[in-house]
Formats: C-alpha cells, sequence, structure tokens
C-alpha cells in the first residue's frame, strides 16, 4: 500500500530523532518516496546528512533555502504529500501545530499541506501528560491528525513511564493501515448514534445518564475518514462537531427514534452508541415542580427499544449494539446481540478504571455471533473507533464474499 507514494518525513528536536534514521530507511524500502524536514534542533541530534543519504533527497531545515527556483519549496513539499508523518513529535512541533504557527520550515510546511498528518509523540512522561500537551492533541485530533501512541518504558531522561517514540515498525504499520483503510466505505452510508437522552420531568428538570458522547462522536470520525457517508445523531454531548459528517441533533429517546428510523432503510452501516434512556417520566409537567409535599413519586414508563427494533426490520443493514455493563460482561452481550439480532455487540465494563463515561479512553470486548471475537486493552476512544471499523469492514467483506 505504500509503494509509490510520497511522504513527507518531519522531524523535531527530541533525543529520539535518532529513531528517524531508521524509519526513514523502512519507508524508502516500502517503496516511498521520502522528502525530509528537519527543525533546528533535530539536526543538533542528528545529522541532515544521514537523512539524506537514507531518503536520497535534499533535507530541508530553512524556510529560505530554496534549492529549485520553479517551485517555493514548502508549498511543493505540503502538496506533493500523501500523507505526512511527524516522528518524533515534540511537546513544541504540536503546540505549533495546534497554534497554527509558522516559524519555520516544518511548521509551516504542515500549515500549507492539505494531506493527512500522522503524528508520533515523543516526550518526558510529567511532559505528555501536561494539559497544555494533553489540550493540543485533543485539539489536533479533533482536527484529524492521527497519532500513533508513545509506549511506556525507560525513557533518556531517566524516568520510567509513558512517552517513549513509537517504534519505526509500528508507525510505518500506521501508515499503511492509513492507506488501507482510507477508502474501505466509500459509497457506503453510515448511521451512528451518541451520546445521553434527556427525558423531561419539567420545564427545569430531567433524567438523563453520564454519556459523553465521545464514542460515537470517534466512531462518526473514523468512518468518514474511510470515505463514508456519515450522519450522527447525538443527544446531550460534549464532543465536539466532525468536519464532513451531517449532525443532527435530538434530545429525548423518542426523537431518536423517530431520527433513526427516517434515516435507517437508507443505511449500509448502523452503529448505535447512544447511552438512551429505558424509561420515560409517564407525566410532564410544562411549569416547574413546585416543593409542596416531603415526598414526590414519579411514575415513568418504558421507552420503545430502537435498537431491538432496528434489528426487527433489518434487511441488509450491518447493525452494531453497545452494552454498557458492571458485571458477567459476556453473558449480557451475547444476550443482547441475540435478542435484537446485531452483528456485533461492543461491550465494557464502566466500573473499569479507564473505562467509564466522561472519559477519552475505553476498555472494550467486541461480540458477535460466534462470541467474543476481539478484547482491546485500555486505549484512546478514537483508536477503540478505528479498531472497531477495520473489524466491521472485514466482516461484511467477508459476509459479501460468502453470498
Amino acid at each position: 500500500m505504500l509503494r509509490g507514494k510520497t511522504i513527507v518525513l518531519g522531524i523535531s528536536g527530541g533525543i529520539a530523532a535518532y529513531k528517524a534514521a531508521a524509519l526513514c530507511s523502512k519507508l524508502v524500502q516500502a517503496g516511498v518516496t521520502v522528502r525530509v524536514i528537519m527543525t533546528e534542533s533535530a539536526a543538533k541530534f542528528i545529522t541532515p546528512l544521514t537523512l539524506q543519504t537514507l531518503s536520497r533527497h535534499p533535507v530541508y531545515l530553512d524556510t529560505f533555502d530554496e534549492f529549485d527556483p520553479a517551485v517555493v519549496s514548502h508549498i511543493n513539499l505540503a502538496d506533493s504529500a500523501d500523507l505526512v508523518i511527524i516522528a518524533p513529535a515534540t511537546a513544541n512541533i504540536l503546540a505549533k501545530m495546534a497554534a497554527g504557527l509558522a516559524d519555520d520550515m516544518l511548521s509551516t510546511t504542515l500549515l500549507a499541506t492539505t494531506a493527512p498528518v500522522l503524528v508520533a509523540p515523543a516526550m518526558n512522561v510529567h511532559m505528555y501528560a501536561h494539559p497544555a500537551v494533553e489540550r493540543n492533541m485533543e485539539l489536533l485530533a479533533e482536527r484529524g491528525v492521527k497519532f500513533v501512541e508513545p509506549g511506556t518504558g525507560q525513557l533518556a531522561c531517566g524516568y520510567v513511564g509513558k512517552g517513549r517514540l513509537a517504534e519505526p515498525e509500528e508507525i510505518v504499520r500506521a501508515a499503511e493501515q492509513w492507506f488501507t483503510q482510507r477508502d474501505k466505505l466509500t459509497g457506503k452510508r453510515v448511521l451512528v448514534t451518541a451520546g445521553g437522552t434527556v427525558e423531561r420531568l419539567d420545564a427545569v428538570r430531567y433524567l438523563t445518564n453520564d454519556s459523553s458522547g465521545k464514542m460515537g462522536f470517534a466512531i462518526a470520525e473514523a468512518a468518514v475518514n474511510r470515505g463514508a457517508e456519515v450522519t450522527l445523531i447525538a443527544a446531550r454531548a460534549t464532543a465536539a462537531p466532525i468536519a464532513g459528517v451531517t449532525m443532527i441533533n435530538v434530545e429525548s429517546a423518542e426523537q431518536m427514534y423517530n431520527s433513526v428510523m427516517e434515516r435507517y432503510e437508507a443505511a449500509d452501516i448502523v452503529v448505535k452508541a447512544a447511552a438512551v434512556a429505558d424509561y420515560r417520566p409517564l407525566v410532564r409537567s410544562e411549569g416547574k415542580i413546585k416543593k409542596t409535599e416531603e415526598r414526590l413519586v414519579i411514575e415513568l414508563e418504558r421507552t420503545t427499544d430502537i435498537l431491538k427494533t432496528l434489528g426487527e426490520r433489518k434487511a441488509g443493514q450491518f447493525l452494531v449494539g453497545f452494552a454498557a455493563e458492571t458485571d458477567q460482561i459476556e453473558h449480557y452481550a451475547m444476550d443482547k446481540l441475540r435478542r435484537k439480532n446485531c452483528d456485533l455487540v461492543v461491550a465494557n465494563n464502566v466500573s473499569q478504571e479507564g473505562a467509564g463515561f466522561n472519559l477519552d479512553t475505553n476498555i472494550v470486548q467486541v461480540f458477535g455471533e460466534e462470541g467474543l471475537i476481539e478484547s482491546m486493552p485500555l486505549l484512546q476512544k478514537r483508536e477503540v473507533a478505528d479498531r472497531l471499523l477495520t473489524l466491521i469492514t472485514d466482516r461484511m467483506a467477508a459476509k459479501g464474499a460468502g453470498e
């Protein structure tokens, strides 16, 4: 998948810059045209001559070094790239990318390119966990930048923790995955639900849950990155809108049901990641309920089971449900899959640290008709979404081949 591609390799100034030589070499061996941009700090750790020899192309350091008078170098590099890889990506270059600064050759080219960007961070464990760095990475991810998670281990500074640059082989695999997956859903219509529904008691109070919508939003983003036409039906959520995704805002379970059913027939893939209320108040007060008696009894009624209805009316759609559980994960997940006629059920134990609501991470198990098919460790929700979309596309392809 990499042969014939042009990749701009950006190297910023960290001790892990020495690994960029191996990365460059592996990319060239895979048939990639590699164009290297180094920051001045990176050149303190590894020489441009090394990267020039490995890439067989001039190495760019200074915005004003124009090797070819027929073109403007940073624009030419930006336009020629099929993919941009930043490895290592220091806290400094992440901050520049997030802020849109363009004060050197690398940051200027990054601002000019429309190619996808793959970032491999590397820094001290405390720097990586700093709120400013975390926010910059979140902001970049919201804009579509992909990340290769750093490893955990002995760091050059003497600390042991997360922040070690991913190995060159991992970065190459991530690049291959990008090119392999990016067009797999072209022509497909994907319908995703996200967030927690709101069931109103009166004009100022309501019943809801802790869902942030982040998992559903990550799935919608992963689908649009693969070329799908994506509609996201979102209830109450804290996640940011996604470029290229048609978003429909709803509030209650009933509104979500109506919005989903209007679009179900045209969908190829439906992922029900929303946390939909099972019950709603039987009576809703138009005004504010006043405090009178010592006790207030509220009668609830069942909402329509959206996933069950979709399973009953399935006519070729690939249907994925979610199950947030606290115990007997496999039992409840398989029960849901069979009762609601799902193709996959993604289950998580929300009592586990890192797997609950309002987090950027998740720990999930994916079940198919044959049982557990993949168990994912603690991962960023965007990585979970990527893996889930890969499972979906692979199983759809296998199903199509068998028909």
